[in-house]
């Protein structure tokens, strides 16, 4: 499996672009902007799904504009659809009401659904707490985990948002510790980390076991 990374100027959102080596099959992940280095990368793939991991507009905006290029699967939870044609629920107010061009998901994610691309598989978990419809992909196989705004180096996304809950958070970061052994976490925003890194440096999984004594 190989791992691009394309980060926006402005607001420093990572898309990652993943493909798998035997079939040459990729995926993107949070297309949040659509640059000419990003234009290229898309161009040159096979590209036959768009994950997002969550619907605010930093993390779609260029979702129609690579779904025209490829043709790509929108995969996206329910709760977190409507971002992609609603403009108040996308937050694209945050910056400067510049409408993100409307499109649809074809493919509604659900807890453990998985995302094949030759023999790369992405595992769907929902995560709530940045917004109701926020979702890890984590793969196995490599120890990797796509974490979007849930979980970033020594902290985690802001949870005052539109359907943002921090209760939902500390029950999302109880579920994410729990997981066996170690993984790399590929952020929304920001350097990479690691789960075990954040269990014992991030603060806001110290206030969850508070949180959550047991």
């Amino acid at each position: 499996m190989k791992i691009e990374i394309f980060s926006s100027f402005d607001m420093g959102e990572n898309c990652y672009i993943v493909t798998d080596e035997k079939s040459g099959e990729s995926l993107i992940i949070d297309p949040g902007h659509f640059d000419g280095e990003l234009k290229e990368a898309v161009e040159s793939k096979n590209i036959k799904y768009i994950l997002l991991t969550h619907g605010h507009f930093d993390h779609i905006a260029g979702v129609a504009r690579v779904k025209k290029i490829t043709g790509a699967k929108i995969c996206i939870a329910e709760e977190d659809e409507i971002c992609l044609h609603d403009d108040d629920e996308n937050l694209s107010y945050l910056a400067g009401n510049v409408p993100i061009e409307k499109t649809s998901a074809d493919i509604i994610l659900n807890e453990g659904d998985k995302i094949v691309i030759g023999d790369t598989v992405l595992s769907v978990m929902k995560t709530p707490g940045h917004s109701k419809g926020s979702v890890c992909y984590i793969c196995e196989a490599e120890r990797v985990i796509f974490s979007g705004d849930t979980l970033f180096k020594k902290t985690v996304g802001r949870t005052d948002f539109k359907t943002g809950d921090i209760n939902e958070m500390y029950a999302t970061l109880k579920r994410l510790v729990s997981l066996d052994g170690d993984y790399d976490v590929l952020s929304g925003h920001g350097p990479e980390t690691t789960l075990d890194q954040e269990r014992h440096g991030n603060l806001y999984i110290r206030r969850m076991y508070k949180h959550y004594p047991d």
